[in-house]
């Protein structure tokens, strides 16, 4: 089904006069959550633009925005939360106003059969537990914090991970008995990480923001990607890996 709604993508792109971009690389830096959504994203883009090359680089969204404003070349910023984005802004390295593009909520991941036997967030007080989070800074480690806090749970966590993908991998091998990352992560890995549903009462809900950078190399193709992630068939894309539409 995915290969038809590709072809089908394909066709639709070709039909609306997409695939007039001129040749070259596009670098794109996307939180670490996009990872499998921004693959798809890549391998339509590329095919309706045989000239261009799209790099993906993919961290967790503080990293980037870090990345950015020291100066490295990048042509499109795609941020899990507004707040990194809001810094890219200020500091004038975007061209036009920031789209959203796409939102995400969080669950607890567990390993596969959840052998701690881990129901809600209150299990992260448990000291016996071995539990992480995405580090301080990270939106998916910003975003637990607070829903940690409206649950009013005082967390004992043994690990803070650089990114929401390096946290559930730890979680996929048995390294922790639960961590607070994506819905969409843990749909990313089924068999190795299944998930805890998190109350909409303490969830949280991240808005995530794509724009072109002001030193892009080549704007015009930078403009094409994003109209191509926040058009009917990206949205279709980011859907099909968990993603709620804005």
């Amino acid at each position: 089904m995915r290969l038809l709604a590709t072809a089908l993508i394909l066709v639709l792109l070709a039909a609306c006069g997409e695939a007039l971009v001129t040749e070259g690389e596009l670098r794109v830096s996307a939180a670490a959550s996009l990872t499998d959504a921004f693959a798809e994203m890549e391998r339509v883009f590329e095919a309706a633009n045989p000239g261009v090359d799209l790099v993906l680089n993919l961290g967790a969204s503080s990293t980037l925005r870090e990345q950015i404003l020291e100066g490295a070349p990048v042509d499109v910023y795609a941020s899990a939360n507004t707040s990194n984005m809001d810094q890219v802004v200020a500091a004038g390295e975007t061209v036009g106003e920031p789209r959203i593009f796409a939102r995400n909520l969080l669950e607890i991941a567990v390993p596969a059969g959840n052998p701690a036997g881990v129901t809600s967030l209150a299990d992260f007080s448990d000291d016996d537990l071995l539990l992480g989070l995405c580090a301080q800074g990270v939106p998916c480690g910003d975003f637990a914090r607070e829903a940690l806090d409206k649950a009013g749970v005082v967390p004992a966590i043994d690990t803070n991970e650089p990114d929401v993908r390096s946290l559930l991998t730890k979680v996929g091998v048995g390294e922790l008995d639960a961590a607070i990352t994506y819905v969409t992560d843990i749909a990313s890995t089924p068999g190795d990480v299944e998930g805890v549903a998190i109350p909409e009462e303490d969830n949280v809900m991240a808005d995530y923001s794509i724009a072109v950078l002001a030193d892009a190399a080549n704007q015009e193709t930078a403009s094409a990607f994003i109209d191509l992630v926040v058009s009917d068939e990206g949205r279709t894309i980011l859907a099909d890996f968990g993603f709620v539409a804005p």
